[in-house]
């Protein structure tokens, strides 16, 4: 009895270390895993974003997106733009960013090539850059998030094809130096050319990114092609611009499809002079933009797209076709 007496209490005694191991490990598993989902950095440590034209509405759902990833990662940010659609003054914004040596930079390109050498000092001097929204594919920009621009443009065709029953001439309003648009100007063209053989785009006009310059624009469309039923704008002043020429000349048959959410747009969907616009994932961009500078800054992934764990060189942050139907879920709240 004694040395099975003996023999319990060895057993026991293994059982009770057995737990006590047990729980630290898991406590060390817990804290561990506390330490690296809790990593942040300094609110000293700056990154940047930067635009064109940095007023318009458009721009505040992507920093949004920035400024709460800055607060998870308890950085700082700032944000800075051409005042203008003005690749000059884009350029020498840029300039001045990376002479005060922030950790990162997110920058949207309002020229596909006119900013690279720029962007590519940046990179040179060791300053993480991505780009957003517009893509200067040419550069050493680690990545790009965005929209598909291309498929964009191909959903923007079908809508367009939905809305005039397969059939009829149609117009372009777009910004042709800029690649995002240039890809959903090829998306529409390409898709209407090869799927849609009753319908024709008759004309690809300059809006310039404005309201003014869209709306005259839209106006010479509609007077040069008196049966063209539709129009597809790439922007979201091109899409106002071109309901205001609708308007205008009392030409409310003719369906426009338009791009982005800005309250205007918005408005002129809600009121059926615009009949869809295409939503962007604007907060994806801004989030996922610093989330990867950060990534980069602290070197937690490979800054080489050859490396063990790069990051991925592009990502595409989707649209939503907006129609009269479902307008009210795009309202800023």
């Amino acid at each position: 009895m004694k040395k099975l007496a003996i023999i319990y209490v060895c057993l026991i005694g293994l059982f009770l270390l057995y737990i006590y191991r047990y729980h630290f490990e898991i406590s060390h598993l817990r804290l561990s895993s506390q330490e690296e989902t809790a990593f942040q950095g300094k609110p000293n440590e700056k990154y940047v974003m930067i635009t064109f034209q940095s007023g318009m509405d458009y721009w505040k759902r992507c920093l949004k997106g920035f400024e709460d990833a800055a607060e998870e990662l308890n950085v700082s940010v700032e944000y800075r733009g051409a005042t203008q659609y003005d690749v000059n003054e884009q350029v020498t914004v840029l300039e001045q960013v990376i002479a005060r040596k922030p950790a990162g930079i997110a920058i949207s390109a309002i020229n596909p090539t006119a900013l690279t050498k720029t962007i590519n000092k940046a990179v040179e001097k060791g300053i993480p850059v991505v780009l957003f929204d517009s893509n200067a594919s040419g550069s050493k920009a680690f990545s790009f998030l965005g929209t598909n621009n291309y498929n964009a443009g191909v959903t923007a065709a079908h809508e367009m094809a939905k809305l005039l029953g397969n059939k009829g001439n149609v117009g372009i309003i777009t910004s042709p130096y800029q690649l995002n648009h240039q890809e959903r100007t090829r998306g529409f063209v390409e898709t209407i050319y090869q799927k849609y053989p009753q319908m024709h785009v008759v004309a690809v006009k300059n809006g310039k990114g404005d309201v003014r310059a869209s709306k005259q624009a839209a106006i010479e469309i509609l007077e040069d092609y008196p049966d063209v039923q539709g129009i597809f704008a790439t922007e979201a002043n091109g899409g106002v611009g071109m309901a205001e020429a609708v308007v205008m000349l009392n030409k409310k048959h003719v369906k426009l499809i338009s791009f982005d959410t800005e309250k205007q747009t918005l408005d002129l969907v809600k009121k059926g002079v615009i009949a869809a616009t295409l939503a962007q994932g604007t907060w994806n961009m801004g989030y996922w933009s610093l989330q990867f500078l950060f990534q980069l800054h602290h070197r937690l992934t490979s800054s080489s797209r050859s490396g063990d764990l790069p990051l991925p060189v592009y990502v595409d942050t989707g649209i939503t076709v907006v129609t009269k139907e479902n307008v009210d879920r795009f309202y800023a709240r």
